[in-house]
Parts: structure tokens; C-alpha cells; sequence
């Protein structure tokens, strides 16, 4: 029992320092209305490991106080980003693609409202949902399924944990 918890926390906190890594290296698309986050890809790791969910959350606490974001995009941007993570969690016993939609449906409802009343934004909102939407469909949905597919062949020797019964892929 004491190992599976030093490995979660391990695992977490690699995870949290990759999302952190990826944030900051990729700022420069990562922010604002038309946003493409490459760490958002990893947001397919709950589907491997239950310690993704925290992982997440924290490296997007931490890549968002990097980045200079304000105290409202700080909460609620992880928030969105914790909520999508469980929600994939959720749906790991199926395939990768369902995996992806809590994210992105998270950040699409929260984000907008965060650019409107956060950051002053004047773009409708709507329209706000549907271009974070659009980065969210690349970074979660495409790049989280080459991820998913990467690493689902050595999911037990990277994981190191029962929490990888993930199904394989029917390909």
C-alpha cells in the first residue's frame, strides 16, 4: 500500500512537471483567444493512471502562475482543467477519443468566461467557445490521441500500476 502511494505521487508530480514544461516552453500559443496548449495532450493520462488527476491539476496551477495569468484564470482555469481530468478518468475503459471529450468540453464552458470577464475580451462568447474549442480539438483530441496511442503498448511498464488495465486499442 505504501509503494502504490509513493508511486501516485510520484507519478503526479512527473506529470505535473511535464504539463508545467510543456506550458512554458509553448507560451508563446498557449494564451489567449486562439490558444493551441500542448500540455493540454496530457490531459489522456487519466486513462493510465488516477494520479494523472492531480498531476493535472497542479501543473496547471503552476503553468498558469508561470504564464503570468490572473488570480481568475488561475482557479478556474484548473478547475476546468481538474474537472475534465476526472471526467476522463471516468471514461478510461473505453476509447481514447470519449477520453478526450470531458477535457475539452470543460475548457470550452469555462474559458470564454474567463477571457470575457478575467481579461476584458470582447469577442462573444460563443464564438470564444468555439475557438477554444478548436484548440482544445488539437491539443486534447489530436495530440492526446498520438499520445494515448504511444504509450498504450508500454502502459505497464510506464505506469507500473493495476490503475493500467487499459484496454487495448482495437485497431
Amino acid at each position: 500500500m505504501r509503494n502504490k502511494n509513493v508511486l501516485r505521487i510520484t507519478q503526479a508530480a512527473l506529470i505535473a512537471a511535464l504539463y508545467v514544461t510543456l506550458t512554458y516552453v509553448f507560451a508563446a500559443i498557449s494564451f489567449g483567444e486562439v490558444q493551441l496548449r500542448i500540455a493540454e495532450a496530457l490531459t489522456i493520462l487519466p486513462m493510465f493512471t488516477p494520479a494523472a488527476i492531480p498531476g493535472l491539476f497542479v501543473g496547471c496551477i503552476l503553468g498558469n502562475m508561470l504564464g503570468g495569468a490572473v488570480l481568475p484564470d488561475i482557479i478556474c482555469g484548473s478547475l476546468a482543467t481538474l474537472a475534465g481530468a476526472y471526467g476522463t478518468w471516468m471514461l478510461r475503459n473505453r476509447q481514447p477519443f470519449f477520453g478526450c471529450i470531458p477535457p475539452i468540453a470543460a475548457n470550452m464552458l469555462v474559458v470564454p468566461f474567463v477571457l470575457r470577464y478575467a481579461y476584458g475580451v470582447e469577442l462573444p462568447i460563443p464564438f470564444m467557445a468555439l475557438t477554444v474549442g478548436a484548440g482544445e480539438v488539437l491539443g486534447c483530441g489530436i495530440l492526446g490521441c498520438i499520445l494515448y496511442y504511444a504509450l498504450v503498448r508500454h502502459k505497464r511498464a510506464i505506469f507500473r500500476s493495476e490503475d493500467a488495465n487499459v484496454p487495448d486499442p482495437q485497431m
